[in-house]
């Protein structure tokens, strides 16, 4: 069983298909047990799987005790930059079965935008460090202007647009901004629409996903100085 939205990806991938997992999960033919925040612990006890599978981050302690307390195998991965992914992988297909093979070398890019990410609105939320999303967008060569804020600072839009990012990346989730956002986020920097998917789930979309965001930086890059 997976509480985590990108491990539940992955077993799918794997062929290793979860018994049940989160409605965040986006997997509509399978068993949902609640959210990743407040998951229905009776009846992932009751459904008794081998299993269960949750991130540090992702989930919340007290759940974990609970189903480890009620005599479950409870597996915590523990994800917060790129380079943990490929650890947390291999403990991951070591208990189910699977392979799991690492993505080849990415070269490093050197930083070409600094970006504002905002993660919630009402109260705005931003995304920080330590973060895999922020790992993965400097891996690209974007440098995130509330990486020394904590993981995810609240912010005000005015704060955020002193900090002089030349775009914001606005992904779909987990608040789902999109094109009626626009307007309120321009005060800051033109904006950009990003799948938050990509931005924020990690294991077997990692390698494809860093692929589809490079080429969306690539193309917000300033072109050089002419002369």
């Amino acid at each position: 069983m997976s509480l985590v939205p990108s491990v539940t990806e992955t077993l799918v991938a794997w062929d290793r298909v979860p018994v049940a997992c989160t409605r965040f999960c986006e997997q509509p033919g399978l068993r949902q047990v609640g959210g990743t925040k407040n998951p229905d612990v009776a009846a992932i006890v009751a459904l008794r799987p081998d299993l269960v599978v949750v991130d540090e981050e992702e989930n919340r302690r007290e759940d974990h005790d609970a189903l480890v307390a009620a005599g479950l195998d409870v597996l915590a991965l523990a994800v917060r930059d790129v380079a943990d992914v490929d650890r947390e992988m291999w403990r991951l297909a070591d208990r189910v079965g699977a392979r799991w093979t690492p993505a080849p070398p990415f070269e490093i890019r050197p930083v070409r935008l600094r970006a504002f990410v905002p993660i919630w609105r009402r109260p705005w939320m931003a995304l920080g460090h330590p973060t895999y999303a922020t790992s993965l967008l400097r891996l690209l060569g974007v440098a995130n202007v509330f990486a020394g804020d904590g993981a995810y600072p609240e912010v005000s839009l005015d704060d955020a647009a002193g900090r002089h990012p030349d775009v914001v990346l606005a992904p779909s989730e987990p608040y789902p901004f999109g094109e009626r956002h626009r307007a309120e986020l321009e005060v800051v920097a033109p904006v950009t629409w990003v799948d938050g998917k990509d931005l924020f789930w990690w294991g077997w979309r990692t390698a494809a996903a860093r692929r589809r965001l490079d080429g969306l930086v690539a193309g917000l890059e300033p072109p050089p100085a002419a002369g």
